[in-house]
């Protein structure tokens, strides 16, 4: 099954709580901790929600 990685880069302090426990729910739990995803619609749409906090990068690639 296909997979992306997410990083977190950003700080969620300041933002809302939905925004926070979406962080929360990919999987993150500290800045620059990367996780893989399987390439969902749902998890897609998470990832979107926090683009502003996360990266996002395409199957295995560092």
């Amino acid at each position: 099954m296909a997979t992306f990685r997410v990083t977190y880069r950003k700080s969620a302090i300041g933002y809302r709580q939905d925004q926070k426990d979406t962080i929360r729910k990919l999987g993150l739990r500290r800045l620059h901790q990367t996780v893989e995803l399987e390439d969902t619609p749902v998890h897609r749409g998470m990832a979107a929600k926090v683009s502003h906090l996360v990266d996002v990068r395409e199957g295995s690639e560092q």
